[in-house]
């Protein structure tokens, strides 16, 4: 008889994703590099496109989907919560671009947050109420950092912006 007890091992999740390129713009992420990030932060089986576009297509699915009329730097599109997610991500590189010159962050370390926090949108985490908010960002500084990226909310002004 074995004294060691057994341990359980835990099931790998499945991951099929897409990685599209609709932008020519520099520092965008291989797709090794988003498939990583994202695989850090499933929690189940997904099927996953993550499309890398320009501002004028972020500013053209954000008005259609969201009433907003500005390129914004993440949009998640959930198909299906069954046993697999499915879904979509949106990421605007010039604004991604953008905001990590302002915050003096890397192009990586911003990448793979927003990569982070679209993959937990798609698995029904939240951010419209407080409590929401701080339960998706915890998540997302754990995720972060198990991956060796700092801290993405160390500057409270750029919480609303990660939307």
């Amino acid at each position: 008889m074995n004294a060691t007890p057994k341990r359980r091992t835990r099931r790998k999740r499945e991951l099929a994703l897409t990685v599209q390129y609709a932008t020519r713009c520099a520092g965008v992420p291989a797709p090794a590099k988003v498939r990583r990030w994202a695989s850090a932060a499933l929690r189940t089986d997904a099927s996953v496109t993550v499309r890398i576009i320009g501002a004028r297509e972020a500013q053209a699915l954000n008005r259609k989907y969201r009433g907003r009329d500005y390129a914004t730097n993440v949009l998640t599109f959930i198909y299906t919560t069954n046993m697999r997610l499915e879904g979509d991500i949106a990421i605007c590189a010039p604004v991604v671009s953008r905001e990590a010159r302002t915050r003096a962050i890397s192009l990586d370390a911003h990448y793979a947050h927003l990569i982070v926090h679209g993959l937990l949108h798609l698995q029904g985490y939240d951010h419209e109420r407080a409590r929401d908010a701080r339960g998706m960002e915890a998540l997302e500084i754990k995720v972060l950092n198990s991956l060796g990226y700092p801290n993405p909310y160390s500057t409270r002004d750029f919480i609303q912006k990660a939307a």
